[in-house]
């Protein structure tokens, strides 16, 4: 079990750009450099620790990611910090993101973005690796590199482009331009839109519901669409019916199954 000190860190962890509160087997992730929480390679290394520790830890069954403060969930890669990085160094910290991102997008639990506020650049790439996106009304998403001289580095061009189609996609990463929550729900890019006081708590109740689901079903189904979605249908396919034998191997099976026949709430035992 995680446990938290009463600035909702990991007693034997301490953060400085994060910062974890548990909410019974729910994790909120907090990206701490306010006001506009950019990101930088202190950030990625935290984010990965921290998120090894997620996948270990049984009792939580969901995490939630947010910013902290109401201006923005990460209003991109700290400028400052990279300007001055050679191209190898930058494509060190490339890589260093990368690998943060693809832990959080793999992660067998859901994953919700909490947007409360600019998702630009590399913001908006960490929020296309969670599983599902709630915003606040005020937030604005872009990918603004093109304005830089540069281009996404983190998975913008590729993850982008296999959620909202490549026209749309093209047309955000061409003009480098940001839009606003209700268009971001338009084309697919945020999946609700909420007042910002309501953020939070939704994603919470959102978060709550996920971790009532059987964790092995849940596991298999999330494997099952990320790896399907890059592969061939007949590949992906034969990984549906992999992944649906070993949920129905579970435990959870039987009791989901048996708690239908009796008309009765499922009691799931994670296993």
């Amino acid at each position: 079990m995680i446990t938290t000190n009463k600035q909702g860190r990991e007693p034997d962890m301490t953060y400085e750009t994060i910062e974890l509160a548990v909410k019974e087997n729910i994790a909120i992730v907090y990206l701490n450099r306010p006001p506009y929480n950019p990101l930088n390679g202190q950030l990625f290394r935290e984010l990965s620790h921290l998120f090894d520790r997620l996948e270990q830890y049984a009792d939580i069954k969901a995490v939630i990611i947010t910013g902290t403060g109401d201006r923005a969930f990460a209003a991109g890669a700290d400028i400052k910090d990279m300007m001055d990085l050679n191209a190898n160094e930058v494509l060190q910290f490339c890589q260093v993101s990368r690998l943060t991102f693809f832990k959080i997008e793999s992660l067998s639990k859901p994953v919700i973005a909490a947007i409360n506020g600019l998702a630009l650049g590399g913001g908006c790439e960490l929020a296309l690796t969670c599983d599902i996106r709630l915003v606040s009304e005020h937030s604005k998403f872009g990918l603004p590199e093109i304005n830089l001289g540069i281009i996404p580095g983190g998975g913008g061009t590729q993850r982008l482009q296999r959620l909202i189609g490549q026209a749309k996609a093209k047309e955000l990463l061409y003009f480098g331009e940001m839009i606003d929550a209700a268009k971001a729900l338009e084309i697919g890019l945020a999946n609700r839109v909420v007042p910002l006081a309501e953020l939070l708590p939704e994603a919470v109740a959102l978060a709550k519901k996920l971790a009532e689901k059987p964790v092995v079903a849940m596991r298999m189904m999330k494997t099952a669409v990320n790896a399907g979605y890059h592969a061939d249908l007949q590949t992906a396919l034969d990984l549906e019916m992999a992944c649906f034998g070993n949920a129905y191997a579970s435990e959870d099976r039987r009791e989901g199954m048996q708690s239908f026949v009796e008309k009765r709430k499922a009691q799931f035992s994670g296993r």
